[in-house]
């Protein structure tokens, strides 16, 4: 060790055996001092991940975050290695793996594990691991560095150690760092355009920041002078307004300031720095007139695209011609989802993704919010719908004679009573959840968005008229400005309404909405790209509002795409109910399902002119593509008997594989008990005692089993968690709490009687109250609240009425245990 840590040898004397956090201060600081390394450099307790968040019915539960002991950045932004302290007395191989894992996490070569005697390294690049005296300095590490990263001379070197902008402020005004895997992205994408590379692949799941990435990347480039000593000119594209304006107004203005200039109205403005511009506004005419030719080929240093996946994605696409034109810029795409398919290829163009950072791994890490699926089947869509003969629909149409199913509805054929039904669950969920939980419906068209904004208004007719007809909102691109001003205020953090907004396609990618707790698909999804847009919509975390998770009800098996290993996991389990004559579930039998390989690449087919004559305006709204597409003679038919025909509820669980998968609830809690290694008998003999009953309540915490979710899952909030849990495990019969309750005064009449009846009034109250509310009324404790003192005073009042606290004590222990024998 250096010097540094001589001059501590004293202390251990002192403290034998300090803690991680006291070799770190005593050891591993002053031997990195005595290397060199600045306090800015040196980084303690460096934060990886937040710690998965395990939603439950009524409440969340982080796991522990990960954090490193150090890291040390030769510059800001830019980390090179990583440490991990142990106590004196332990080796320091047992933090090998873990600072391995950190390393690999971190995207950093070196890693470094200390017990503040001993200092182990591993080389990523080498792929050794040796003992050393001391810490290298950072200049060695960074000439290291610089080998295992291939930055040869001082100009790509100089271009990958550039700071990052310090400008960009959270909410609560502290400095907006990059995330970890956020850093990854950014200075894989500098060093790459250091060693000369001009086609770039970000794949970021959505609500990941990929605009924090892209204006940080160009942060970089912009404090190196890149390229040649001077400001980059940067070219930032997307086909959507919001994809434009909320990068600009949030990141690039506060980062850049009066060099941000929005491209449009065919004005090239050529002397600001960093462009932001609509596909649309460039390429409005389609001919030599159109606003990026004013431009030389080689005015962009740098071109970014948010959403690579559509727009130019196309190999035969007006929009491609752009990027084509601009040729000699660095090229990055970003997308959540990669496309590949018969014209449209994001990797052939892009090539290879640089970093990708999945779904999986952000709920994994705490960034993302985990998610609850409700499969909700109606009648007609497990059966099929058939007219009588010669039956005519609303208009007067005589209606095909054919069995319909859900591929028909909504384009073909519409049954008014299948939305209101859609509509009443909808209203049930959150009448049992929050009637204020921000949500969005995905309907088949503007025109069936219509009709369920209406069903939603009418099921909650109180909150439409408290809220001026804006609970349930219609949002889509036919609404026009005042669509996009609902939108404005539905996307608002701050504001109530409006609730529901009901769409077909506008708000399935590039809107930003923190609060959404609830995403329903009521239209069939066949594009897996456009899946994840949609379930990246709920991702999003708001702590301050106490969004963690949100649910996705699904009522047209969209989530079969779950099944789809391009979604971050390996295939799901389905569930089939099966059900008697009234249509009551009587067995749900797990079946495989295979995927849906139909993709769908957007947008829709381009138009162009021939011979003949003009052809339609070049159709790009996915709105209008969609109804376009829906059928011209759709029929519409009432007095449809339209039913739940059953439902299941999954939660999403990480796999073996680091992967994501939907699992049954009740499979899932069956791994849980069944991890427990207790016979049924052994499990209610803890749950009868109050003292074990409360650890194994801690350990059904740990394992992510709530008795909230038990209940709600069996439908029966009557019942005991533990007869829930031997239900759910081994299929033992339920008994309600008051079922019990009942028996013990029925079978154990003679104990009760035992007691003088000021101190029997106890214990009737606390069978009361443990039928109503739960196991936590046999315990001592329950006895402080209301429920007694109010009739019976506290606690030593209560005990005196029974001789004593030690015979109360003894009489609720027993009462305990009558009440879990009374089976």
């Amino acid at each position: 060790m250096s010097e540094a840590s001589s001059r501590n040898k004293d202390v251990t004397s002192r403290f034998q055996d300090p803690l991680e956090d006291e070799t770190c201060r005593r050891f591993v600081l002053p031997a990195l001092e005595g290397a060199g390394w600045r306090e800015d450099q040196i980084r303690a307790q460096y934060p990886i991940n937040l710690g998965r968040i395990r939603a439950t019915a009524r409440r969340h539960l982080q796991e522990r975050p990960l954090k490193a002991d150090y890291v040390l950045s030769y510059s800001d932004g830019l980390p090179i290695a990583v440490i991990e302290a142990k106590r004196t007395r332990r080796d320091p191989e047992d933090g090998y793996e873990q600072v391995k894992r950190y390393a690999r996490l971190l995207d950093v070569p070196f890693a470094y594990t200390t017990n503040g005697h001993r200092i182990l390294e591993y080389d990523a690049r080498t792929g050794r691991l040796a003992e050393i005296q001391e810490f290298p300095s950072p200049q060695e590490l960074w000439s290291r560095f610089r080998r295992e990263r291939e930055l040869t001379d001082d100009h790509q070197a100089g271009l990958a150690s550039a700071p990052l902008n310090s400008t960009l402020r959270n909410w609560d005004g502290t400095p907006k760092e990059p995330r970890y895997y956020q850093r990854i992205a950014i200075n894989r994408t500098v060093q790459a355009i250091a060693s000369g590379r001009s086609r770039m692949l970000l794949v970021l799941a959505t609500g990941t920041g990929k605009t924090l990435v892209a204006s940080q990347i160009v942060a970089k480039l912009w404090n190196a002078n890149w390229p040649g000593g001077r400001r980059p000119r940067v070219l930032y594209l997307a086909d959507r307004s919001i994809l434009i304006d909320q990068p600009k107004d949030d990141y690039f203005v506060p980062m850049f300031g009066e060099a941000v200039h929005k491209l449009g109205g065919g004005d090239a403005k050529t002397g600001r720095n960093i462009y932001l511009a609509l596909y649309q506004s460039l390429d409005s005419s389609g001919d030599e007139e159109s606003l990026y030719k004013q431009f030389p080929a080689d005015h962009f240093d740098l071109i970014i695209v948010d959403e690579c996946h559509r727009g130019s994605a196309a190999e035969n696409s007006r929009w491609r011609a752009i990027l084509e034109y601009y040729s000699p810029a660095v090229q990055i795409g970003l997308t959540a989802t990669p496309v590949l398919g018969k014209d449209t290829d994001t990797y052939g163009y892009f090539g290879e993704p640089l970093y990708e950072y999945t779904l999986a791994q952000g709920i994994e890490d705490g960034f993302l919010a985990p998610y609850r699926v409700r499969k909700v089947r109606l009648n007609v869509d497990m059966t099929g719908w058939r007219p009588d003969p010669g039956q005519k629909d609303l208009l007067g149409r005589e209606i095909p004679d054919k069995l319909y199913g859900p591929r028909e509805y909504e384009r073909v054929l519409a049954i008014i009573e299948r939305t209101e039904e859609a509509a009443r669950y909808l209203t049930d969920f959150l009448h049992r959840t929050d009637r204020m939980g921000k949500t969005i419906v995905f309907c088949a068209s503007t025109e069936h968005a219509f009709r369920m904004m209406k069903a939603l208004n009418n099921a909650n007719a109180d909150l439409a008229r408290r809220y001026d007809g804006k609970y349930a909102c219609r949002i889509t691109a036919a609404d026009g400005d005042p669509g996009r001003e609902l939108l404005d205020e539905f996307r608002e953090e701050a504001t109530d309404v409006p609730v529901i907004a009901v769409t077909s396609r506008l708000l399935s990618t590039g809107v930003d909405i923190p609060t959404l707790r609830n995403i329903v698909l009521f239209r069939v999804i066949r594009s897996m790209p456009e899946f994840k847009q949609i379930i990246g919509r709920g991702t999003r975390l708001f702590p301050e509002a106490g969004k963690f998770s949100f649910d996705i009800i699904d009522f047209v098996d969209a989530t079969r795409l779950f099944n789809d290993p391009d979604f971050d996991g390996p295939p799901m389990r389905v569930v089939r109910d099966e059900t008697d004559a009234d249509g009551n579930i009587t067995d749900s039998v797990n079946e495989d399902v295979p995927g849906d390989e139909e993709m769908v690449a957007e947008p829709g087919a381009e138009y162009e002119e021939q011979d003949g004559g003009t052809l339609p305006p070049f159709v790009t709204d996915p709105d209008e593509v969609e109804e376009i597409l829906a059928s011209p003679n759709r029929f519409y038919v009432d007095g449809v008997q339209v039913t739940q025909w059953g439902s299941a509820f999954y939660v999403s669980d990480t796999d073996a594989a680091g992967g994501l998968r939907l699992i049954e609830y009740e499979q899932f809690v069956r791994g849980q008990v069944i991890r427990l290694n207790l016979e049924p008998h052994q499990l209610l003999g803890q749950w009868a005692h109050a003292k074990s009953r409360q650890e194994l309540r801690k350990l059904l915490d740990e394992s992510h089993i709530v008795p909230e979710d038990l209940a709600e899952w069996a439908g029966r909030p009557d019942a005991d968690t533990i007869d829930l849990l031997l239900y759910l495990a081994w299929e033992i019969p339920l008994l309600s709490r008051s079922e019990r309750a009942r028996r013990v005064a029925v079978r154990h009449r003679e104990f009760l009687d035992s007691f003088a009846p000021q101190a029997r009034e106890v214990l009737d109250r606390v069978l009361d109250q443990y039928a109503a509310r739960g196991s936590e009324e046999l315990e001592i404790r329950a006895l402080r609240s209301d429920a007694y003192s109010s009739d019976f005073g506290n606690v030593l009042e209560i005990g005196e009425r029974f001789g004593g606290g030690d015979r109360l004590r003894e009489a609720l222990d027993e009462l305990n245990s009558l009440v879990y024998t009374a089976s």
